[in-house]
């Protein structure tokens, strides 16, 4: 697997996957932006190498090898998105792209040493698991705001949906990771939500908002 294009293909397999139970080629042409003979000759690429299995009219499947080659691309994003925010001083809604680029560079060595130097966080800055060198995910238990009910007491814990303009809304009302949050008023007609954090604050947040926030009651 050498370009950066495998590399991309596999991890928007991977992320598909986690979505619904099978992946077509037109589903993934379509988050790849590219035509459906392109994904087909990358995809028997891809198969050559042993890191999809794929039969015409059948679904795309990950092998064991590219189930763990795609984890080891995540490992190295959200190791980089880590450090570039307690490293470097970064807000986490700016460090996306760069990861994007950094996470195809090969040395294994950088993000090791990257890992040792953040102390082996379990976590990236939006809240999501960091991958072990073997590729293995941590367990998360956490549940959607919008699943809980007036007057739950939740704390954020992570992000469903970590895009540059939710993170700015949530900046904009200093809203971070490990923040309580408690529900004042949950409208039925559409979901938003009153809630009350930091002492004094309240702000309502919207259903599309209270989707994207992993929570855990305290």
């Amino acid at each position: 697997m050498a370009s950066q294009a495998a590399e991309n293909y596999l991890k928007a397999i991977f992320y598909l996957s986690r979505e619904k139970d099978e992946v077509n080629v037109s589903e993934l042409s379509a988050v790849m932006g590219v035509s459906k003979p392109t994904v087909n000759s990358m995809i028997k690429a891809l198969t050559q190498q042993g890191l999809v299995d794929h039969e015409k009219y059948r679904p795309l499947v990950l092998t064991k090898d590219g189930k763990k080659a795609a984890a080891l691309i995540i490992r190295k994003h959200r190791l980089t998105e880590m450090y570039l925010v307690e490293k470097m001083g970064f807000g986490w809604e700016e460090v996306h792209e760069i990861a994007e680029q950094v996470e195809h560079i090969s040395s294994s060595k950088l993000f090791d040493r990257m890992d040792e130097l953040l102390g082996h966080p379990q976590y990236d800055p939006h809240g999501s698991p960091i991958p072990d060198r073997d590729g293995n995910f941590g367990q998360t238990d956490f549940s959607l705001l919008s699943s809980y009910n007036v007057d739950d007491r939740v704390k954020l814990m992570a992000l469903a949906d970590s895009e540059k303009d939710l993170l700015i809304f949530l900046n904009s009302k200093a809203i971070e990771l490990t923040t309580e949050l408690t529900i004042i008023s949950k409208e039925v007609f559409d979901g938003s939500m009153e809630v009350s954090y930091n002492g004094d604050k309240k702000v309502t947040l919207s259903k599309r908002v209270c989707d994207s926030l992993k929570v855990e009651k305290v």
